[in-house]
């Protein structure tokens, strides 16, 4: 099968999976659509050769995530420059609307736009992605130590936002008897 055969059909089956992937580093639904299409085009136009379709999501995943991270940079270096540009910067007051939103409850998503984004591309690859912090190291480019601290840091915050995880359940604590045998209790 071609390189691009194989993206259309990645595109066909795993659109929607790829999109959301997309979503939970941007958060915005039609920035996360435009994230996921650019990282096909991208992918289309550095061919590969792989075979496995899950292999081909994998590449197409890590694009996203380096389109992402590309955007952010990018943007932040418009942030410098822009006044020099720009007439008049009247930007919308997004702190009072977001507090007023997340008085009560706090959404997830609302918590990830919040953390900066090495710190959120580590939380979203460790609690969606599932991956351990050697893999998120390799997969970002960057040392062991550093995933962990972005990683610490994004849940720190996370935990400021949305309260801190709940202990494990006692149904599901794990005893080593006398007998040197584990058991549930």
């Amino acid at each position: 099968m071609a390189w691009g055969d194989e993206l259309a059909d990645l595109a066909a089956r795993r659109g929607p999976a790829l999109v959301a992937y997309a979503y939970l580093l941007v958060g915005d639904l039609d920035r996360a659509q435009d994230l996921a299409q650019e990282a096909l085009a991208r992918a289309f136009g550095r061919p590969r050769r792989g075979t496995d379709l899950t292999w081909v999501e994998a590449y197409v995943r890590r694009t996203i995530l380096n389109a992402f991270l590309d955007g952010t940079r990018r943007d932040r270096l418009w942030a410098r420059s822009r006044h020099l540009f720009v007439v008049g910067d009247e930007r919308p007051c997004e702190g009072d609307a977001l507090a007023a939103r997340t008085a009560d409850h706090v959404d997830v998503q609302q918590a990830l736009a919040l953390l900066p984004p090495r710190e959120r591309a580590c939380v979203v690859l460790r609690f969606y992605d599932d991956l351990t912090v050697p893999a998120i190291a390799e997969r970002l480019d960057i040392s062991e130590g550093a995933a962990k601290r972005y990683l610490s840091d994004g849940v720190r915050r996370l935990e400021a936002v949305l309260g801190s995880v709940e202990e494990t359940p006692a149904a599901e604590v794990v005893e080593v008897r006398a007998s040197g045998r584990r058991s549930r209790r």
